[in-house]
């Protein structure tokens, strides 16, 4: 071997095992306590371990809600702070490797040093800053549990990179550029038609949803207003929720949940009023084909003349074997449109919604410091959350429902579902649909609004709803409606008089709407003809006589749900249909060569597997008891779905209380605590905790209180 290769390839081993060792943890314990000194607040944790976070300042509170998370799940935490840096590849591998590519595609960390002394309050900052402070003192005190030193000492701004890096993803943005690192182009490029193109909706699969439901005092049999906070999360990971309830002496007094790495409620409810989040499917991300200079790849053609890309040049570092990284470089372009990625089909440049806002978690600090409706209105109007379905209710008895976008304003002619043209400044927007134009509707006639990741124009029963034809010009609102909207329809919706049992029976309702997918479904396999395999036969008897409920003894519900899921996950999300009937007979085998027989109950089959519990669950895909699993040696293993569980209840006296529950329980990641599974019992049961915000009660269901690091 030539020497110049022996010594490159000596170079390589060395600057991997350079890569492989971690460098020292940089935090100085004594002096991270003394920072937080100036904080008082006081964790109390209830019986449950929920933590209370009582703090003299929001800052305080946000610092210590940060120690007490980290306290149940600091792996997550650092995983949030390794997606805000740009270095979770180094840890978690290729896998993620997209999402570090789009902190400097995207300029994340540009925008942040811009804007976080000018766009963010003085209280929001000092809140994030808290709540990066609470880590800190976390990682110092426990040395071992730190994957990647680097990352810390954590900083406000990684608090708030945090929200600039997710929100996005919720409409979908990861999607877009993993499409454009396929091996072939995956979109056609529009060209302006005389013909105005009508407005089209991709759906782009809400196959774990979310539902948030309210009821008016004129809707109750007890004339009390009712929310119901029930978003569909996974149960692991950055976007997990975690429950917490947060007091200040400046205001502050919110329960609900939170994720790692967020320093306020996220969707919840305060003394006088409570909201609720679903994520909803809005187009806000535009690709453009860039046409090059043939004689120079840096320029691209705009308006008639050739214009130069800004390019710079970023490290992705890529875990690839045990502890060992590697530092992959990236070129990193830019264009009047925003980002520029170089594929061997094309040069593309992406445009989304909000790209240059850091002001999320100013909103959501505001929302929960909101004492009515006029308040809590002011704050939705910041548009700085630019996606997700808002349902509101509070003591004085308004309900509220806000498809929440930030539209841009497009050229019409164009099919804004594919790509667009680059090089005229046609296609480039600028604009946002006014707020007031977004579809909305406060205290309808019908005493009830929700939403279950369906089209904003059914929203409630009656005429009241937002008309498609007043949006034809505005492209990618939702059409469709899901099982969960049919049968929220069907049970709030046909019901005047609601009582508080029929409230928490209809949130927890396990059935298929005649309406949706898999009622359609029944009637085409019952309708086929019938084949000559005696097992698939069995099934389509089954079918027959299923009532289409997911109750535990159900033994029609396993064929129907394994059966069905693969061609509703394709029809949400546009692939090929899979022949109903091939995968009838394939689950049917399957189910009877596990089981030795196909009418197996639904209990059976649909666990809930955490700690020492397994137990059945209700509910399945798409019902408003929402539950999905994977397939793991004859059972469903329940894996998203309903999660963290919130029902608030105001009286005629404008007095609230409320009921909750975790998937889990508060230890979301420490399997040594008594809170690592102690509420999935309840939540199997459909059961509900009680909340307690009043600090008296607190202690009456006390298990231990403390200061961060004690």
């Amino acid at each position: 071997m030539p020497k110049e290769l022996v010594a490159r390839a000596l170079g390589v081993v060395l600057a991997t095992a350079l890569c492989a060792c971690p460098a020292p943890l940089n935090l100085d314990i004594e002096a991270l306590k003394a920072a937080g000194a100036k904080y008082d607040v006081r964790i109390l944790r209830d019986t449950w371990g929920v933590p209370h976070i009582f703090g003299d300042t929001d800052a305080a509170a946000a610092y210590g809600l940060a120690y007490a998370h980290a306290e149940d799940d600091f792996a997550t935490l650092q995983d949030v702070l390794l997606m805000s840096r740009g270095e979770w590849a180094s840890v978690k591998g290729k896998d993620v490797a997209v999402f570090d590519v789009m902190i400097p595609l995207f300029r994340i960390w540009d925008t942040l040093d811009a804007k976080y002394e000018t766009d963010l309050s003085p209280e929001v900052r000092a809140v994030c800053e808290a709540y990066a402070q609470g880590v800190n003192l976390y990682a110092a005190l426990h040395p071992r549990e730190v994957v990647k030193s680097s990352v810390f000492p954590a900083t406000g701004k990684d608090i708030v990179a945090g929200f600039v890096t997710k929100a996005p993803l919720f409409f979908r943005l990861d999607n877009a550029v993993k499409d454009l690192f396929a091996d072939t182009r995956q979109h056609s490029v529009s060209e302006k038609s005389p013909i105005e193109t009508a407005a089209r909706f991709l759906f782009q699969g809400a196959e774990i949803g979310s539902n948030a439901l309210a009821v008016a005092p004129g809707r109750s049999a007890d004339g009390h207003t009712r929310l119901a906070v029930n978003s569909h999360q996974p149960w692991h990971g950055p976007v997990t929720w975690y429950e917490a309830h947060m007091h200040s002496n400046e205001g502050m007094d919110v329960v609900g949940g939170v994720f790692p790495g967020a320093p306020i409620v996220l969707h919840g409810h305060n003394r006088d009023l409570g909201w609720a989040h679903t994520v909803n499917f809005p187009d806000l991300v535009d690709v453009y084909v860039l046409e090059m200079n043939p004689e120079n790849e840096y320029q691209y053609r705009f308006d008639g003349k050739w214009l130069d890309l800004e390019m710079r040049k970023a490290c992705v570092p890529i875990r690839f074997l045990g502890p060992l990284w590697w530092p992959v470089e990236q070129e990193v372009l830019w264009s009047v449109h925003g980002p520029v990625v170089r594929r061997p089909h094309g040069v593309y440049a992406i445009r989304f919604a909000g790209m240059d806002d850091i002001r999320q978690v100013e909103q959501w600090y505001r929302m929960g410091k909101a004492r009515n409706f006029d308040e809590w209105f002011g704050a939705m109007k910041m548009r700085a959350i630019p996606s997700f379905n808002a349902v509101y209710a509070d003591r004085e008895g308004n309900i509220f429902y806000l498809y929440n976008a930030l539209f841009p304003v497009r050229a019409q002619g164009y099919d804004w579902q594919q790509y667009l043209p680059g090089n005229t400044s046609e296609t480039l927007w600028n604009e946002y649909l006014p707020f007031d134009r977004l579809p909305q509707i406060k205290n309808p006639a019908s005493g009830f609004v929700f939403n279950c990741n369906n089209t904003p124009y059914h929203a409630t029963v009656g005429s009241e709803n937002a008309r498609p034809e007043d949006y034809a010009s505005v492209p990618g609102i939702e059409t469709h409606m899901t099982n969960r909207a049919f049968r929220a329809m069907e049970l709030f919706g046909g019901d005047d008089s609601i009582t508080s049992e029929e409230f928490y029976a209809y949130k927890f309702d396990g059935v298929y709407s005649t309406n949706g997918h898999c009622g359609e479904l029944v009637k085409e396999v019952l309708s086929a003809d019938p084949p000559d395999d005696p097992v698939v036969q069995e099934a389509i008897e089954l079918l027959r006589n299923w009532d289409l409920r997911t109750d535990l003894d159900s033994t029609g519900t396993a064929i129907a749900v394994l059966a069905f899921e693969p061609v509703v996950r394709a029809m949400i999300f546009g692939r090929p249909l899979p022949d109903v009937m091939a995968v009838l007979a394939k689950k049917a085998h399957e189910l009877k060569d596990i089981y030795g027989r196909i009418d197996v109950p639904w209990g059976e089959v649909n666990r809930l597997r955490r700690g020492d519990v397994d137990v059945g669950l209700t509910g399945g895909p798409d019902t408003l008891r929402a539950v999905y699993g994977h397939w793991e040696a004859g059972k469903l293993i329940a894996h998203d779905g309903d999660s963290y569980i919130l029902i608030a209840d105001w009286d005629e006296q404008g007095r609230v209380s409320s009921r909750s529950i975790h998937q889990f329980g508060s230890a979301t990641m420490d399997e040594t605590s008594p809170h690592y599974d102690d509420q999935s019992p309840l939540f199997a049961r459909c059961e509900l905790k009680p909340v307690w915000l009043d600090e008296a009660d607190i202690r009456a269901h006390l298990e231990r209180e403390y200061r961060p690091g004690e």
